[in-house]
């Protein structure tokens, strides 16, 4: 080689050299401050378990290990209000991760080993395709498990990488997956924390070595306005009795404003019980008597409107032994008034109450289609007593239900079909004429004499 020739080497290399630097910059948007120098972890920390982080190619890349809890890399800075951006990629349908945001760390916790809590993005690539919706790592379990939004299972792409947003801002998070709109919650607490990477622990040790790849990471705290959000998508609103702009814009409303009985009445009469329920602490209780006798006190309540196709969401929290439920479909036995008929989404403690044993395969318990279709249901996903559950009934123009359980489909049911007459003649219900094709009424709460309060109920018409 002459001089001229490893000259112009010379000069080429760094050519290349600058031009990289300039696209690794120009990859940082406008208003975004880069959290990943692309070479080393400066800025970030680990905690909680032992799996290894490493800068490699542009990339953050974890790789989880035998024997170690679930481990994350963090921030060494809190962050409030935020929309945070990178790229994801996790090549086995065997792995798991996620991404924390306005985290925490508990060193006590785990046995002194330290535990990380917090929301996080979820990054699920097995086959049940949750990603993007939003757990509450070491703390509630599921705050949106994708069941609620499943048009979006299929953004997230096991293999290559993909871009995800997450918008932090009051007390709202968004998530989106390549452009998808994938989750929304409304919670309450968290207004500022840590934002963490994390490798989740291996159930075997032939499972370790697996990798998850983190890059162009950025974030945006200043000049922030709430991004469009796609329409029909489900909200998650965990402050009391509240409805977002975006809920009500999608024609979402309360069915009870967390303080008085408007919009409901006794079964028989016009007027809301005058004993039997309570309107205090944000909550609408039916008071239970004696638990082994269940003699209701008040009686059933329904709305003042009937429902035909609908989106009804509610929250409810139960004593020992309870026994209640939420109705659709009723009608009552003197038109306006009387004894109600009407499909029950049954409200029970499970663990306690005989009624559990009763019916056929489960038919009786929480959550099912009470004494007609039993809801599928993993203990893990109902909350424990005295903490408050969410139930959501979906009912599509075309006769298609749908019932869920803390953010998870327990059961579905086409009512127009044979299979569901065949289910409906094997019950109760049986010699109740017009039972199975009843197709409108009111949404009834039930006195069923055991203490059970009702919070955020809320109905969208389909």
């Amino acid at each position: 080689m002459n001089n001229k020739t490893f000259f112009l080497a010379v000069v080429l290399a760094a050519s290349i050299g600058v031009c990289s630097q300039q696209l690794a910059s120009a990859q940082v948007k406008a208003g975004y401050k880069s959290l990943f120098d692309g070479k080393t972890l400066n800025g970030w920390k680990r905690l909680a378990g032992t799996a290894e982080y490493k800068a490699e190619d542009g990339a953050i890349v974890g790789t989880n290990v035998a024997n170690s809890g679930n481990s994350f890399l963090v921030t060494n800075k809190e962050y409030g209000d935020f929309v945070l951006e990178m790229d994801v990629k996790i090549d086995s349908p065997k792995s798991n991760s996620g991404i924390q945001v306005r985290s925490h760390f508990d060193p006590a916790g785990h046995e002194g080993k330290g535990l990380v809590y917090g929301k996080q993005f979820e990054i699920d690539p097995s086959d049940r395709k949750w990603s993007g919706g939003i757990y509450d790592e070491g703390r509630r379990d599921w705050l949106y498990p994708l069941d609620m939004h499943a048009e979006a299972k299929d953004a997230f792409k096991v293999g290559q990488y993909n871009h995800v947003i997450i918008e932090c801002i009051g007390n709202e998070m968004k998530t989106w997956v390549n452009g998808v709109a994938t989750a929304y919650v409304v919670d309450t607490l968290d207004r500022t924390g840590f934002i963490g990477l994390q490798v989740h622990a291996v159930q075997k040790p032939e499972d370790a070595g697996e990798k998850v790849y983190f890059k162009n990471i950025q974030i945006k705290t200043t000049g922030l306005v709430p991004q469009p959000f796609d329409k029909n998508v489900f909200v998650v609103n965990l402050a009391p009795n509240s409805l977002t702009n975006y809920e009500k814009q999608d024609g979402w409303k309360l069915l009870f404003d967390g303080k008085t009985s408007k919009g409901w009445r006794s079964v028989n009469n016009m007027e809301f019980p005058t004993k039997g329920w309570d309107l205090s602490n944000s909550c609408i209780t039916v008071i239970g008597s004696n638990p082994t006798v269940e003699t209701p006190t008040g009686g059933d309540i329904i709305t003042e409107d009937k429902y035909s196709s609908f989106d009804l969401s509610f929250d409810f929290k139960m004593t020992p032994v309870a026994n209640s439920g939420v109705k659709y479909f009723t009608y009552l036995s003197k038109g306006t008034t009387g004894s109600a008929l009407g499909y029950e989404y049954q409200v029970l403690d499970d663990d306690r109450h005989p009624d559990a044993k009763a019916g056929r395969n489960g038919d009786r318990k929480l959550g099912s289609l009470y004494d007609i279709i039993p809801a599928n249901k993993q203990a893990r996903f109902v909350r424990p007593m005295g903490a408050w559950n969410t139930g959501r009934i979906v009912v599509y123009p075309n006769g298609h239900v749908e019932h869920y359980l803390n953010g998870v489909k327990v059961l579905e049911y086409d009512h127009n079909s044979k299979e569901f007459k065949e289910a409906e003649a094997l019950s109760k219900f049986k010699n109740d004429p017009g039972f199975a094709d009843s197709k409108e009424g009111y949404i009834l709460l039930q006195d069923h004499g055991c203490t059970v309060s009702y919070r955020n109920i809320k109905v969208k018409q389909l």
